[in-house]
């Protein structure tokens, strides 16, 4: 490794982004642990990513909320805030700071004012970084989990497996049947309408007809969502002939990931949800509006059919693979008639 464990006893990673960002980090980060295993891993990112250290504390061991910084979109930053921010982190005194929050071309001069003993991460040719060797430019192109494990094998770190992982614990499960779905394990599918962003979102009128054809082919169609993607569920049900299950607005993060656990699978935009399916394993058909399905997309396209709306919106193209995912049911499981 390019720096010996015995000189890293305190890490920060900084990754300040969403549920699927981060869940597509977790192979680099399992890796990171597996190299230093007697180090304490903090994450520093925004609010929501604390429960993450529930979720995976073999991997992550404290929290610290970033309060933003100029010409990160996620959030507008609190200036005293991050003055507060900014005097932790050094106050901790970093053994390495890893920037994995992108290109670095915004917030490499940030981090290293973080004071570490080692700083690193990805660059941008012309973008400031500190030449010391320990940052990898960053590779424009394929899946955003393998662009983390290249800056891990970058750095010495030998590499663990690129599956995805989401723990679920008793907690999960209680949320779950606290919200009363009343369904039978891979018996259902999944539909997740909403993103983030508009321009993420494949119309309404789609998720409708898939909606409906799962329930036809004997399937309960449960539609998943927010409580501030309510709107698109409801343009989503009013355009259906028949009737689904309603889960939007009712599950915490976690009821979520035991729902989608048990799916027989999911349909989704390019999104959190498409992640979760990733890391369980759950079947799923995946529609990318904004053109990057390579770098998003789960990494197994056997059981994850995955279409690039921006260059082929072909419905019929949807349905036909719809179909033969439907077709290869559980011998073992009742679909109900």
């Amino acid at each position: 490794m390019k720096i010996p464990a015995s000189e890293v006893k305190t890490i920060i990673i900084f990754r300040a982004l969403q549920l699927g960002d981060l869940l597509c980090a977790i192979p680099a980060i399992r890796a990171l642990r597996n190299a230093y295993p007697n180090a304490e891993i903090t994450l520093t990112g925004l609010a929501w990513a604390k429960s993450l250290i529930e979720r995976f504390p073999h991997y992550i061991d404290d929290f610290i909320w970033f309060p933003g910084f100029p010409g990160l979109p996620e959030q507008e930053i609190n200036p005293e805030a991050f003055t507060q921010f900014l005097s932790e982190v050094q106050n901790r005194e970093f053994d390495l700071v890893l920037q994995m929050q992108g290109n670095g071309s915004v917030v490499n001069p940030m981090v290293e004012i973080f004071g570490a003993n080692y700083t690193a991460g990805f660059f941008k040719p012309d973008h400031y970084y500190p030449p010391n060797g320990l940052f990898l430019e960053y590779p424009d192109q394929g899946s955003e989990i393998e662009r983390h494990l290249a800056l891990m094998n970058f750095l010495g770190i030998e590499s663990q497996g690129n599956d995805l992982e989401f723990p679920l614990t008793a907690q999960d499960e209680a949320d779950f049947n606290q919200a009363n779905l009343n369904l039978k394990p891979k018996q259902y599918v999944c539909i997740h309408p909403g993103s983030r962003g508009d321009w993420r979102q494949w119309p309404t009128e789609y998720f409708a007809k898939l909606a409906d054809y799962a329930i036809e082919q004997g399937f309960e169609a449960v539609i998943t969502g927010t409580k501030d993607e309510m709107k698109i569920v409801a343009e989503v049900v009013n355009k259906m002939n028949q009737v689904p299950t309603l889960a939007a607005g009712k599950t915490t993060l976690g009821a979520i990931g035991f729902l989608i656990k048990n799916a027989f699978a999911l349909i989704s935009n390019c999104t959190g949800v498409s992640h979760l399916a990733s890391a369980f394993k759950t079947p799923s058909i995946v529609i990318s509006m904004d053109g990057e399905p390579e770098r998003w997309a789960p990494l197994n396209r056997e059981i994850h059919r995955v279409f690039d709306w921006t260059v082929n919106p072909d419905l019929d193209q949807v349905f036909k693979e719809t179909r033969e995912l439907f077709q290869h049911k559980d011998e073992n499981v009742n679909i109900k008639n």
